[in-house]
C-alpha cells in the first residue's frame, strides 16, 4: 500500500476539529506547544468555544497546523512504509512537520509568524473566492479584468482567486452568469497566494532562514512542495518555495497528480475537514479515500489503514 497524506488549509476549522484526537497521550505535547502562541489558552478550548476566533488568520493557521500534527502523532504508528505527503496553503508548513523536516513546536511557531507577516503585507478589505466550472484560463482572464489574482489551481475547472473583497463579489457574480457551477466569497480574510502578498514572502522567508533544518528520520513520508508539486530533495530550495507559495499560484491539482503517480492507492486527509479528500476523490478515481474527521475513532482510521 502507498498512502497519500493530506495537510488542509485555512476553512474547515469548527468546535469538533479536535474531538478524535484530544485526549490521545501522543498528541499533548503539540497541544501543549501551539498554548503560548495563543495568549496561553488551550487550542481546543479555543475550537469549541467557535464564533469568528476559528477564522481569524493567525488563530487560524496555528490551529490547523495543530490540527495536522495532532492527528500525525496520534497515527503515525499505524501509517505503512511507503507514503507522501502534501499540504495545501497553510497545510503546506504543516507537512514540513509531517516529513520530519522541521521540529512540531517550530511548525507552529513559524504558522504564528506566516500569519503576521502576511496580515501586515495585505491590510483589510482583501479576501479569496472559489470558483468552480470555468476553465482555468478563462478564471485567470476573469481575475485580471477584475484587478484580482488566480491564487490555486484546485483542477482543471475549478479555481481560487484572490483581491479586494468588493471586486471578488462581482467576479463571482460574473462568474455565475457565465456559467459556473459554483463561486462564492470565502470566509478568508487574506488574498492569500496572490502578489499582493509578496513582503510577507520575504519576511517569512527571514523566519524560515533562522530555524535550523532537520534531518527527516528513517520511514519518513516523501514531502512534496505546496507550490508545484514537485518532491523536495534540497533543503533550501524547499524552503524557498515555502515562502514564495504565500504569494504565487499553489498547483493542488499538480500535487494530486504527484501523489497519483508515485502510486497512491490510499488517501487520508488529517483535517480539519474533508475538502482535500473531496478533490482526491475526483483526481484519484482509483484509490481509497478518506479524511480522519469521516471516522468515529482514531482506533478506525488504523483499522482502515491495516486492511489490505
Amino acid at each position: 500500500m502507498t498512502l497519500a497524506i493530506l495537510l488542509s488549509g485555512q476553512g474547515g476549522q469548527h468546535p469538533a476539529m479536535f474531538d478524535l484526537t484530544a485526549d490521545h497521550p501522543a498528541a499533548q505535547d503539540v497541544f501543549a506547544a501551539a498554548r503560548p502562541l495563543l495568549d496561553g489558552a488551550d487550542p481546543r478550548d479555543l475550537a469549541r468555544a467557535g464564533g469568528d476566533t476559528l477564522t481569524a488568520n493567525r488563530t487560524g493557521q496555528i490551529l490547523c497546523c495543530v490540527a495536522a500534527l495532532a492527528a500525525w502523532r496520534a497515527l503515525v504508528g499505524a501509517v505503512p512504509d511507503r507514503s507522501i505527503v502534501a499540504g495545501y496553503s497553510i497545510g503546506d508548513l504543516a507537512a514540513w512537520g509531517v516529513a520530519g523536516r522541521l521540529d512540531p513546536a517550530d511548525v507552529l511557531a513559524l504558522a504564528a509568524r506566516r500569519a503576521e507577516a502576511m496580515d501586515a503585507a495585505s491590510g483589510a478589505g482583501f479576501g479569496l473566492a472559489g470558483v468552480r466550472g470555468l476553465s482555468l484560463d478563462r478564471l485567470a482572464d476573469l481575475a485580471a479584468r477584475h484587478g484580482c489574482h488566480l491564487a490555486i489551481r484546485n483542477a482543471a475547472d475549478s479555481g481560487v482567486v484572490g483581491g479586494p473583497r468588493a471586486a471578488l463579489e462581482v467576479l463571482c457574480r460574473e462568474a455565475t452568469g457565465a456559467g459556473a457551477q459554483r463561486a462564492v466569497v470565502l470566509p478568508v480574510h487574506t488574498p492569500s497566494h496572490t502578489p499582493l502578498l509578496d513582503a510577507a514572502t520575504v519576511a517569512f522567508r527571514d523566519a524560515l532562514a533562522a530555524v535550523p533544518p532537520r534531518r527527516p528520520p528513517p520511514g519518513a513520508p516523501r514531502l512534496l512542495s505546496g507550490l508545484d508539486g514537485s518532491t523536495v530533495f534540497r533543503d533550501a530550495e524547499g524552503r524557498g518555495k515555502l515562502a514564495l507559495q504565500i504569494s504565487r499560484t499553489i498547483d493542488w491539482a499538480a500535487c494530486l497528480e504527484a501523489c497519483r503517480e508515485y502510486g497512491a492507492d490510499r488517501v487520508l486527509e488529517l483535517g480539519p475537514g474533508h475538502a482535500l479528500a473531496t478533490m482526491a476523490r475526483a483526481a484519484l478515481p482509483a484509490a481509497r479515500v478518506h479524511a480522519v474527521e469521516e471516522f468515529r475513532s482514531l482506533d478506525g482510521v488504523a483499522d482502515w489503514l491495516a486492511r489490505p
